[in-house]
């Protein structure tokens, strides 16, 4: 993706592809969407993608897939062993990260499933420089502990800091000092911190992490699920990476691994995901549990059609023109809402762009869930769902107190080569309009709480009528639009 400067002096973000096949969307009254939230119990994810006009909860598996990987799909080697179509994935894998051995798996928290029962027991040690919703539990359902060991600059909204998803280098010699091989079962790095606004870290830190895994024998875990941003964000912020190709720094960054794991609906832009390492003891450990809770060696649970398609997606991951696309999307998108005020983690990172509910809605305490609130305000103005990234996210202490989250935050994700200027210039009017009348949005509370990973199914409802009021609003500012 290339950054043209117009006439006007300005510069705009320009797509490198074309449209050729569509899907269309359909924007439904303000009534049909005010009955819609209400039936998924204000939480995006139980809404019906038939309600929703740009569904911009995640980058999961709703990337959309070039003409070239349309093409590989039909390729498919459907051997229940042995397929070509493995062996072409692994050719791929081994191009992007120049390493021995691939496992495949149906997707990335499969992966994480794997890795968490080979490495963790009670009483281990997990460091991270910042923890995923799905990484997290995998450890603590072993029994397992997570160390949050990010940058004090991490947690800052407004920053320049440029790698704000970097390891505190200094926290982990620490703990690795104290704690040794038998007590840490591994140390993971998120390449883009997903819960901190898509942060990426640099190329530098994750060098400096390395070493002291090797020095304290402690392996390195590599979550690449949003490599394809890092990798990015690497090349253009950081000095060292400027002359390097996109594969010369990925594979820099996997000789400093023991273990890549990654979710193909992130990278690649196909469902699936997998494995990567060059330790044949890893290897060897790892390679029982696929047949066992995946499927065979050679397709993992994936689709043969999804593995083509991922082996020509994660090739197209090296095309500077590819991965730059939803980074500056979201940038250009952060500007916009910046220019009308709109509270937004800077500097933007990967995934999405990151509204800070806590600055939008100051008068709704974290306990009533802002993030949450802000979420379904926002598909109520204009049909567009994002994703709450914040207390409701988190999960119950053992005592049945609610820890708070860091940052209360809407996810409002750009999957790759899905959405045009238009969109975004449109989500921009609405969240500005609601940024206005944000003295309407109140609370949420719980109706219906599970005990794990709530945020997927669990339902709640406004505290108060206020959804009724600021529908009234909208429809006297937008008589006759929808």
């Amino acid at each position: 993706m290339k950054t043209i400067k117009m006439t006007n002096g300005k510069t705009l973000p320009l797509e490198m592809h074309r449209a050729r096949i569509i899907q269309k969307c359909e924007l439904i009254s303000p009534e049909e969407r005010q009955s819609a939230i209400e039936n998924a119990g204000n939480n995006t994810f139980l809404l019906n993608n038939r309600d929703v006009f740009l569904d911009m909860l995640t980058d999961s598996g709703v990337n959309a897939m070039s003409d070239k990987q349309l093409a590989a799909m039909m390729q498919g080697d459907d051997s229940y062993a042995g397929s070509e179509t493995f062996f072409r994935l692994e050719e791929a894998l081994k191009k992007l990260f120049g390493t021995t051995f691939f496992l495949p798996t149906h997707q990335g928290r499969a992966s994480e499933h794997l890795i968490s029962k080979m490495l963790v027991s009670p009483g281990k040690i997990v460091p991270m420089n910042y923890h995923f919703t799905t990484s997290k539990a995998h450890v603590t359902i072993l029994g397992g502990e997570v160390l949050e060991l990010h940058l004090e600059e991490a947690l800052k909204i407004n920053s320049d800091f440029p790698f704000k998803g970097n390891m505190d280098i200094e926290a982990l010699g620490k703990v690795l000092a104290a704690n040794g091989r038998d007590k840490i079962a591994f140390v993971r790095m998120e390449a883009g911190t997903n819960l901190i606004g898509g942060q990426p870290f640099s190329l530098q830190n994750l060098r400096e992490v390395s070493t002291l895994c090797k020095m304290h024998d402690v392996p390195l875990v590599l979550d690449a699920s949003l490599l394809s941003d890092n990798l990015h964000f690497m090349k253009m912020r950081e000095a060292a990476c400027k002359d390097m190709s996109i594969e010369q720094i990925s594979n820099a960054m996997a000789d400093l691994c023991d273990i890549i794991y990654f979710s193909g609906r992130k990278l690649g832009s196909a469902r699936g995901g997998g494995i990567c390492t060059s330790s044949p003891l890893f290897f060897e450990k790892l390679r029982p549990m696929v047949p066992l809770y995946e499927g065979f060696l050679t397709y993992g649970g994936m689709s043969i059609k999804e593995m083509e398609a991922m082996a020509v997606g994660i090739l197209e991951t090296l095309d500077e023109d590819m991965i730059s696309q939803g980074p500056q999307f979201i940038e250009f998108m952060t500007e916009k809402l910046l220019e009308r005020g709109v509270p937004v983690i800077t500097p933007s990172g990967g995934l999405g762009c990151h509204l800070d509910a806590m600055a939008f809605l100051p008068h709704v305490p974290q306990g009533k869930y802002p993030a949450g609130a802000l979420a379904a305000a926002i598909f109520l103005v204009s049909g567009i769902r994002g994703m709450e990234r914040g207390t409701l996210s988190e999960q119950r202490n053992p005592d049945g107190s609610e820890p708070l989250a860091n940052m209360e935050l809407v996810r409002l994700a750009l999957p790759r080569r899905v959405f045009t200027m238009s969109h975004i210039l449109f989500a921009v009017d609405r969240i500005a309009w609601l940024f206005d009348h944000r003295d309407l949005i109140e609370g949420l509370k719980w109706i219906e709480e599970p005990e794990v990973l709530r945020f997927f199914y669990g339902r709640l409802k406004p505290e108060s009528d206020w959804q009724i009021r600021l529908m009234e609003q909208f429809d006297k500012d937008f008589e006759g639009s929808r």
